[in-house]
């Protein structure tokens, strides 16, 4: 029998390790990282347009989805002056676009955004366009994508904790389906069942009402708003949650009547069948509405994802259970059969092939190339998952040990005697004597060899079920990070947008004795909007030369715009700036003024093509 105090102790204990490191893994989570980007915009950033455009679009690397008041254009005055909701353009998934009312006045209007892509997770920006003029605005633009709101933490926050119950309800209910454990013991165990299937509800409920202020990036008071509870409801993400709360629903039928002792054979078989189509229907609604909807072999990648989250669950749950479980007594009859713990073992085998298996699959999908593994948070993240389930893996090594030598007690003849370790009344010295012959007149005597062996395999257990909540925890920050390949691909969408940058060579003759050479002028990206300037002088010979003043302007005569003073500042070599904004496309005249020496100066021009967004 364990010591006392020990065998005080209850499931609880389990719980409040798991809770503890959860809590100190997610105090850190931040937001979520965006999973599609903006490619390209209809008028484009920073553009000037003639006449009034009859509305806006957007395009994204991947199809999206509108919460209320997905897209604002907002007049030079704040007020909004699009009538209608978003809609896709031309019935293409990865576009927005909304109308604008009919005669709009000259200025600066500003387009604010935020949609939710594919896999869940919501994006946003903004971006300015004006008509006829450039004017000042009374609208404040974010420079960064609003998503860290405290709806999106907490959002997170349960997302995680979601996972644990539901690593703790199906693992409890296989566990009982598989090992079939004693009456005392199937008592911890419901209680353990009870709280996987509360916390899985509760985390649920939250995340209905989270998901309205999460995508639209509202206050937290808007989770009770009726219209937008209505919205989450019939979107993708939002029936998945709700189809979760019916299935648990079921589950609780199915743990109140089901899940029992006994040997009927074809009930077992039957129970088994009906948990586990609980089970995988459970984990459908994680992988419908995350990474695996989206990218690449979708058809592949769901029923993989589902087969990943059930081996988790089995296997993380599992040795929770198997914890709770071995803290009892055995000698009092509410303990496991060591044929019981033979069989977890051969299942949480089975669950862990099964987890390298899909996890691999996913890997390759998610990161496509070793270089993302370390140039990429997502590859990142991952490495340190890799690490610690090898971690994992090494201590299950030891956990089976001490299971084969529960086996192997257990198979022992009966008669056969088994020495311990008794501590001589006179001498002091130990020795080892049989079992039978140590009697009563020793001063100590150890625990038998099968306690030692069952504390032996719970210390291992209770270690392995900590690091397997550490690589859950990175696998649901995992969840909510950006997969190497779609940051891959958006940043291939994005250069491929993006135009090489104007390079122009500025002949300069003074008319004196080492008074010509070249300046080379870049602007990049050439294109309507902000702009950054480097400007690099060369002498004669074609080395780099040191001038005292550089000034360079921009003058549209087409329409009357500029001069547009550029600002550039010496950097110590070469003369730069990083804010020069271009309102609009066309052929602009640059006049570049070198000046070498207090009286030495000239001004020279050439011309630069200025365009909007490739393809526009």
């Amino acid at each position: 029998m364990y010591p006392g105090p020990r065998s005080a102790r209850t499931p609880l204990t389990v719980l409040a390790l798991v809770g503890a490191v959860l809590a100190l893994l997610l105090g850190g989570a931040g937001a979520a990282s965006a999973h599609a980007s903006l490619t390209g915009s209809d008028p484009a950033d920073g553009s000037v347009v003639k006449r009034a455009p009859k509305q806006v679009t957007l395009t994204f690397t991947e199809g999206v989805s509108f919460p209320d008041g997905a897209l604002r254009v907002l007049s030079p005055d704040n007020e909004r002056v699009n009538p209608r909701t978003a809609e896709h353009a031309n019935g293409k998934a990865n576009t927005a676009r909304v109308a604008l009312a009919g005669k709009l006045s000259e200025g600066t209007y500003t387009v604010a955004w935020r949609v939710v892509s594919a896999d869940s997770h919501p994006i946003s920006g903004a971006f300015t366009f004006s008509i006829g003029k450039l004017s000042e605005t009374s609208v404040v633009v974010a420079p960064e994508s609003s998503d860290d709101t405290a709806a999106s933490r907490l959002y997170d926050a349960f997302r995680y904790v979601a996972y644990g119950g539901l690593a703790l309800l199906i693992g409890a209910a296989a566990f009982v389906l598989v090992c079939r454990p004693e009456a005392g013991a199937l008592r911890s165990v419901r209680r353990l069942l009870t709280a996987g299937w509360g916390t899985l509800l509760a985390a649920t409920v939250a995340l209905v009402l989270l998901r309205g202020p999460y995508e639209t990036g509202g206050s937290l008071t808007s989770a009770l708003d009726p219209s937008q509870l209505y919205a989450t409801l019939t979107g993708r993400s939002g029936t998945a949650l709700g189809v979760r709360l019916v299935l648990l629903a079921g589950v609780a039928l199915f743990v109140r009547k089901w899940v029992a002792v006994g040997d009927d054979r074809p009930v077992v078989v039957g129970r088994r069948v009906v948990g586990g189509a609980l089970a995988a229907a459970l984990a459908v609604t994680w992988a419908a509405a995350e990474h695996a909807s989206a990218g690449p072999q979708v058809p592949l990648a769901v029923p993989v994802a589902v087969l990943h989250l059930l081996a988790m669950a089995v296997w993380l749950g599992g040795l929770v259970t198997l914890v709770a479980v071995l803290r009892r007594p055995a000698a009092t009859g509410a303990g496991l059969p060591v044929s019981a713990i033979v069989r977890f073992s051969a299942v949480a085998f089975t669950a862990v092939v099964v987890l390298v298996l899909t996890g691999l699959y996913q890997s390759w999908r998610q990161v496509a190339s070793w270089d993302a593994l370390s140039l990429t948070s997502y590859g990142r993240i991952l490495t340190f998952k890799l690490f610690g389930v090898i971690a994992v893996l090494c201590v299950a090594a030891f956990s089976r040990q001490w299971t084969a030598r529960l086996v192997d007690h257990d198979t022992q003849p009966a008669g056969l005697a088994r020495p311990v370790r008794v501590a001589q009344a006179v001498g002091g010295a130990a020795a080892d004597v049989p079992a039978e012959s140590s009697g009563g007149d020793a001063d100590t005597v150890s625990a038998p060899e099968p306690e030692r062996n069952r504390r032996g395999l719970r210390r291992m257990v209770t270690v392995e079920a900590v690091l397997g909540v550490v690589v859950l925890a990175i696998t649901t920050v995992l969840t909510g990070t950006q997969p190497s390949r779609a940051e891959a691909e958006n940043a291939a969408a994005a250069a491929a947008q993006k135009p090489p940058a104007k390079v122009v060579m500025v002949p300069f003759d003074m008319g004196t004795p080492g008074g010509h050479g070249k300046v080379q002028i870049t602007l990049a990206p050439g294109l309507v909007g902000d702009n950054t300037v480097q400007a690099v002088v060369y002498a004669a010979d074609g080395g780099l030369s040191t001038v005292p003043e550089l000034r360079l302007t921009l003058t549209q005569k087409a329409q009357g715009i500029g001069p547009l003073d550029a600002k550039l500042k010496d950097q110590g070599g070469y003369w730069a700036t990083y804010d020069l904004r271009m309102p609009i496309a066309g052929t602009w005249t640059m006049n570049v003024t070198v000046r070498t020496t207090d009286v030495d100066q000239v001004t020279v021009r050439r011309s630069v093509e200025i365009a909007t967004v490739p393809g526009r």
